[in-house]
């Protein structure tokens, strides 16, 4: 049959896309959680951009964010690949592309979304726990061996200090303006938000956001795709596949400190269930 097809070379070929789905947590750690990052993520977009046949590249988002980093090295890659290739990016946030989602979705020439979707959180912000009246009142001692007056900071398990606090903030502050910077370059004229409304870490619904300039309109990929490159257009998607193990919440890593790598998987999925429900999902 793929020969016959060869010999006939007026055969119209349909239009195609590549689709990258993107979900998750950014950046996160524990091998419980399904996270994205560069590494987990590369595969699958070189794949899509390498797509001879496809007039372009979608990305469906669902992620409320997690760490600017990972979110800046994804988009980054997206954007060279974009450019190398030569082909447009359309993003369609799904539940969520708040944070870090959106960081990453901004890589993308429109930015389309549900109506009831949250978009925006434009912000930074650090979280943790704090242990130290916990270890105290079961009898353990902490002890912590160092060089350096801050090379211990923000130990979860000692009292909070005022001076390792404002250096967070410090950090936090020089992240928040490149965070600005991206989404100005990305959207420009677009935004109709004043900085004070755009920038104050807020979130909306896909309505909102629209009106706000930050997403180009509303409507499913396949709607969307359909009207910009015909109803017969072909999907083809690439997605990271979990692991048999990981399918039931649990880790294929056996080796090592095995208490610890259960306490740190136990914290990095509580952090990561209070990162989805800031969004109420």
């Amino acid at each position: 049959m793929k020969f016959l097809k060869r010999l006939i070379p007026f055969r119209k070929r349909e239009p195609q896309v590549a689709v990258v789905r993107l979900s998750g947590i950014i950046g996160g750690t524990g091998n419980f959680n399904r996270s994205l990052s560069l590494r987990s993520v590369e595969s699958n977009i070189e794949a899509a951009f390498s797509q001879k046949k496809a007039l372009a590249v979608a990305l469906i988002i669902n992620s409320p964010g997690g760490s600017p980093v990972q979110a800046d090295l994804i988009q980054k890659r997206i954007s060279d690949l974009a450019n190398e290739k030569d082909k447009p990016v359309f993003v369609f946030c799904e539940d969520v592309a708040a944070s870090g989602g959106y960081w990453i979705a901004l890589a993308a020439n429109e930015i389309y979304a549900n109506a009831s979707s949250i978009i925006g959180s434009i912000g930074v912000v650090s979280a943790g726990f704090g242990f130290n009246e916990a270890i105290n009142k079961i009898g353990v001692e902490r002890r912590i061996y160092a060089t350096g007056d801050k090379k211990g900071m923000l130990d979860p398990f000692q009292p909070e200090n005022s001076d390792h606090v404002s250096h967070l903030k410090s950090l936090q502050g020089e992240i928040f303006t490149l965070f600005q910077d991206w989404v100005k370059s990305r959207r420009g004229a677009r935004l109709k938000g004043t900085p004070e409304e755009l920038f104050s870490g807020a979130f909306w619904t896909g309505v909102k956001a629209k009106e706000l300039g930050l997403i180009d309109g509303l409507g499913d990929m396949r709607t969307v795709m359909q009207e910009r490159f015909g109803e017969n257009v072909q999907f083809k998607t690439f997605e990271k596949k979990a692991g048999l193990l990981s399918r039931f919440g649990l880790s294929s890593k056996i080796e090592g400190d095995v208490a610890s790598e259960v306490i740190t998987d136990l914290l990095d999925s509580i952090e990561a269930r209070a990162l989805w429900n800031r969004f109420g999902l």
